[in-house]
């Protein structure tokens, strides 16, 4: 294992000591390990909670800032946030008009975010929720009941952070999260492990010649295992069991194609140069495209593709600006 790391056992508590130094805009409490805006929620406004495992960064704490989240929550690599972290930043992001948790579907995701709105509750603070599952690869998967929570996240933090900014109250923001997230399907691929600092081996073995189609962000198995192909193939791999899960629903879309933490940007690009027409040929008008590495799976090589049906207001609030140091436009 080749890694810049000291102490395997302190790869997170590491990490947010150089978010903090690098984002002077974002406040971290190192006890709690939750990263919000430096600036704290304005009164009158909804606040975004996330958060989950680490290792698959820029997702959460990457995308806490002006037109996204409020606060996110780390856990420990690929292992969910308690839940007294997640009550740290769901009191602490509160300004008194509630909080929206938006909740990755593993089982100790949603599990430890119930218990944590729960004891918001009793302090006072109104929580809703959202589930994300939108990975069309298994359904009841090794670490879920249902469907896994993947790219859709991305798009939905991004559409209703910017509607949280424009001043939607709690029981309007939850109705459209539950749209974006019903809009969205992923699907994704492996061609190599990756390595968990404290394991210090491959997660699973995937031997030469050989990819993981279908696999999870932890490193879950996928639909099969098959003989490494081009990207042409791999791009029809990826695409038809999006188009399969739509049926007949097809239309304007917002597209992430997002790399898995060692695939070049270059082939990222090449890989959407093959998926852009297949998209066009299945009936989608693709409006919004981001390629690039936003929710990773640590040292993985691979991509995950999703696609979000979106109308007008979607692809209205997609513009919005933003300001995160995972994504950032329009300010």
């Amino acid at each position: 294992m080749k890694k810049f790391i000291n102490d395997p056992a302190q790869v997170l508590s590491d990490a947010l000591t150089g978010i903090r130094l690098a984002h002077p805009e974002l406040r971290v409490d190192s006890t709690n390990r939750v990263i919000f805006r430096a600036e704290a929620t304005r009164p009158g406004k909804v606040a975004l909670v996330s958060g989950g495992g680490s290792g698959h960064e820029p997702m959460h704490g990457g995308f806490v800032g002006a037109g996204m989240l409020d606060a996110a929550c780390a856990g420990e690599v690929f292992t969910s946030p308690t839940p007294d972290q997640i009550l740290a930043a769901t009191v602490g992001a509160d300004s008194g008009a509630g909080v929206l948790h938006i909740v990755k579907n593993y089982t100790g995701d949603v599990l430890n975010f119930e218990m944590a709105a729960e004891l918001a509750a009793a302090e006072g603070v109104r929580v809703e929720s959202v589930v994300v599952a939108d990975d069309v690869a298994v359904q009841d998967s090794t670490w879920t009941a249902g469907r896994r929570g993947v790219g859709t996240t991305v798009v939905l933090e991004k559409i209703v952070g910017a509607a949280a900014e424009e001043g939607l109250d709690l029981d309007a923001l939850a109705a459209l999260a539950t749209r974006v997230s019903e809009s969205g399907r992923s699907m994704g691929v492996a061609l190599t492990s990756c390595t968990v600092p404290a394991a210090g081996k491959p997660t699973f073995d995937l031997p030469e010649g050989e990819m993981e189609v279908g696999v999870g962000i932890h490193g879950e198995p996928g639909r099969s295992r098959v003989p490494l192909a081009s990207a042409h193939e791999i791009a029809r791999m990826l695409v038809d069991p999006i188009v399969h899960d739509f049926g007949e629903a097809r239309g304007d879309a917002i597209v992430l194609l997002s790399g898995l933490g060692a695939t070049p940007l270059i082939e990222q690009y090449l890989l959407y140069g093959e998926i852009a027409p297949l998209l066009t040929e299945a009936g989608f008008d693709v409006r919004r495209v981001l390629v690039g590495d936003y929710i990773t799976s640590l040292d993985m090589a691979g991509a995950s593709l999703t696609v979000v049906r979106a109308d007008d207001e979607f692809v209205r609030l997609w513009d919005a600006p933003v300001v995160t140091p995972g994504l950032r436009w329009g300010a």
